[in-house]
């Protein structure tokens, strides 16, 4: 772009040295000229004109060819221009390829500073490229989706990893943890894991909230290092509103679609049996509501083959093969991690998203413990989705404790107007089973997302009504579910109190 610029500068200020000589010569001919008629005609002396007239036509005439030189002049500078700008549009196109890389790039930065180990999505895909022939490069080169057009080329060869088929889920969990202390030095209670993995069961959404340095992003970068798929992490932006700002745009300048890492990498898992995590890293710093909205109402639908993310609203002949009548199925193997912060820079979460996430609150540093040497477990997305299938089957919701949930739903919403609601019964019903597979207990596993998808919405209501009516809140916490067992719950009361 500089050395373009330089180009144009100076054409401009060679045309500039031309033009102000032809300028000064032509007002003082068109003076002289205008003088001598002006002093003939005033004195009414023709011979005066007779005498000069050679003077006059030979003025005119060096006029007339000094106009010519500068209508030539003018012409050469603005097919110039026209040059350069045709040069500009391949640099801007250059340039936005670099800039691409830069936001792949971003996401290595990230990583290093969480694990001190070199990562590179640009150097992934440069790998990838090298392993293809020329005329897979020129046709990815020829399409409008270059990334994506890579991928299909070189899933031609492919050949799928062995996976662990045996682990259990509480192996898994216990692995993760030791995983994460001994390789990473990153340290975790045993019940985060838990409800982190039990998460993954209820939704595709998980947001992780808690105080700065608890580990929010490093749990999720962790996690794609356990299962040898690293995480992709988006930090969003404040000024975004729209789908493409996750997936990129087409172009019309360039007549490219400007691709994205999570676009890239949505498209990759499609091919894959492999588990993959992206991090909407600072997830709040926009409104969740706004550029994450098409996602939050394609996870709703009961068919994951209805679940079509439109990306181009026409379809080219060359477009990428997954991509059907310009729209990609979400992967059902890609979970999005939210980290939110909860400060004057941030927007609130509202209900709409809570409802549809299953959140957790890092808010307690675990102490650091000796871990025995751990190695990363490759699993499938279709074994572990069958790990939870099994654990809903095989532990499922007691009567005892439905019902004890039934009678605090209706005393609740007689109360505080609140309910728990048909999706937040199935996510209980979803997420209890796999907490008991991973090794906790059926109670916990109420208590927990009980105080954090049904207490919650306590905030919204008035704070003077609900510290009037907490205790006996509390009290009646007590007598259904045993003094003191829904000790999260009530800690969750205690701070509405607080606050």
């Amino acid at each position: 772009m500089s050395k373009n610029h330089n180009e144009k500068q100076l054409v401009n200020s060679s045309n500039k040295g031309y033009l102000i000589p032809i300028f000064l010569v032509l007002i003082v001919f068109s003076l002289l000229i205008g003088a001598i008629i002006y002093q003939g005609l005033r004195n009414k002396e023709a011979f005066l004109l007779q005498d000069y007239r050679f003077l006059i036509i030979g003025s005119i005439s060096v006029l007339f060819i000094l106009l010519l030189f500068l209508y030539r002049t003018i012409s050469k500078s603005f097919y110039k221009l026209d040059l350069d700008s045709n040069k500009l549009n391949l640099h801007f196109d250059q340039d936005l390829k670099i800039l691409d890389t830069k936001s792949i790039q971003t996401d290595d930065i990230l990583y290093e500073k969480i694990t001190g180990e070199k990562a590179s999505l640009v150097t992934e895909q440069k790998i990838k490229e090298s392993k293809l022939s020329k005329a897979s490069i020129e046709k990815a080169k020829n399409s409008r989706f270059y990334m994506l057009t890579t991928i299909d080329e070189g899933m031609q060869n492919y050949v799928e990893p062995e996976y662990n088929e045996t682990i259990s889920l509480k192996e898994f969990c216990e692995e993760f943890r030791d995983y994460s202390s001994y390789k990473l030095h990153l340290y975790y209670d045993i019940k985060d894991i838990r409800r982190f993995v039990a998460g993954l069961a209820v939704t595709r959404l998980i947001i992780l909230q808690g105080m700065s340095g608890t580990g929010k992003t490093s749990l999720a970068y962790a996690f794609g290092e356990f299962v040898e798929n690293k995480t992709v992490v988006v930090p969003i932006q404040p000024m975004w509103k729209e789908r493409s700002d996750l997936i990129g745009y087409y172009n019309e300048f360039t007549k490219k679609f400007n691709e994205t890492t999570l676009l890239y990498k949505m498209y990759e898992a499609l091919y894959t049996r492999d588990i993959y995590v992206t991090v909407l890293d600072e997830m709040n710093i926009a409104r969740v509501e706004y550029y994450f909205a098409e996602f939050l109402s394609l996870f709703e639908l009961p068919n994951p083959d209805s679940r079509n993310l439109d990306v181009v609203s026409d379809v080219w002949d060359n477009d990428p093969v997954l991509l059907r009548n310009g729209k990609l199925r979400l992967p059902l193997n890609m979970y999005f991690i939210g980290t939110a912060n909860n400060d004057d820079s941030t927007f609130a979460i509202s209900d709409k998203v809570y409802d549809r996430a299953i959140v957790l609150n890092l808010d307690n540093k675990c102490n650091p413990f000796e871990a025995k040497r751990t190695s990363p477990v490759r699993i499938s997305w279709n074994h572990i989705n069958d790990l939870f299938y099994k654990a809903r089957q095989k532990y499922a919701l007691s009567y005892r404790n439905l019902r004890r949930i039934n009678e605090l739903d209706k005393y609740l919403i007689d109360t505080f107007n609140i309910t728990f609601g048909n999706r937040i019964m199935k996510q209980i019903k979803e997420y209890v089973p796999v907490i008991i597979e991973c090794g906790g207990t059926e109670l916990d596993a109420i208590d927990d997302i009980v105080s954090r998808k049904i207490l919650r919405k306590l905030e919204s209501k008035n704070p003077v009504y609900v510290k009037s009516q907490s205790e006996a809140l509390i009290n009646k916490l007590n007598d259904l579910f045993g003094d003191n067992k829904m000790s999260q719950c009530i800690n969750v009361i205690n701070q509405l109190l607080q606050n």
